[in-house]
């Protein structure tokens, strides 16, 4: 696994918008030279704040959009069409200004779905799909996504990977169920942290005063069990993707001067 390395900017409307312009050229890079792209989304307010600064940039016309498999780190188990939802909140900010092909976007199963309150049925088919995705240059039963973006809650919770509870403990599955989430809705389905770490490329967003402290823990060292964002790594590059309130409690021998 990759070495974290940090890049902070001024505000989270900065990095917002370099993250994005940082994601398209991850992309078209990925397009030219295997003729596609597989990225997987993340919500919260700093996941759709890249989207919504991807939406508005120009650049964004050079993404051959027809040619990009998108998918998802975690879902809340709601309803489909559920304003909570991560992807209804996704194509509100981008995927519906944007020519996908609807096969190649991978939404996680909704409550409403063919598998009803079994959430872990609905992980269990998310977890074929992956499988089913992953052809024999890929690493294990998911594909080898190009990017994998998570946010980081202030608990230091990555996906739906909570502190110290199984989903964050599992070894072998690539998506769970989980069950009695901290914060609402309670019941949801994650990716698992084997499955994070196919990635070639993971990229942590944090931006606001209440990350600094999950920040510091993860980067200091910290367990994967009590701090699930410490164990987000990529195959070949994990980069924190920081704003300066976010990193305030860092020390600054750890990252490089804010970008422009």
């Amino acid at each position: 696994m990759s070495t974290p390395q940090l890049v902070v900017h001024r505000d989270k409307e900065l990095m917002a918008q370099a993250a994005a312009a940082r994601l398209i050229t991850k992309i078209v890079d990925a397009q030219a030279s295997r003729g596609t792209a597989s990225v997987v989304l993340t919500g919260g307010r700093n996941g759709n704040g890249l989207l919504a600064a991807l939406a508005a940039a120009p650049a964004r016309d050079a993404v051959d959009w027809g040619r990009l498999d998108l998918w998802w780190g975690d879902e809340r188990y709601l309803p489909e069409g559920d304003p909570e939802r991560n992807v209804t909140q996704a194509r509100e900010a981008l995927l519906d200004s944007v020519p996908l092909d609807p096969e190649r976007v991978h939404a996680m199963p909704a409550s409403d779905g063919p598998y009803g309150r079994d959430v872990e049925a609905a992980a269990e088919a998310y977890a074929a799909e992956l499988a089913k995705a992953s052809g024999p240059e890929n690493h294990g039963s998911v594909p080898t996504f190009d990017v994998l973006m998570l946010g980081v809650g202030p608990d230091t919770h990555v996906a739906s990977l909570f502190p110290e509870l199984p989903a964050v403990r599992e070894t072998e599955r690539t998506v769970v169920g989980v069950h009695g989430a901290p914060k609402p809705p309670p019941t949801r389905i994650s990716l698992t942290l084997p499955a994070i770490r196919s990635a070639r490329e993971v990229w942590l967003l944090a931006a606001g005063a209440d990350k600094a402290e999950a920040a510091a823990i993860a980067l200091s060292g910290a367990g994967e069990i009590q701090a699930p964002a410490a164990g987000a790594k990529g195959r070949q590059r994990t980069l924190w993707l920081l704003d300066a309130a976010a990193a305030s409690q860092l020390p600054r021998s750890l990252y490089p001067p804010s970008s422009p």
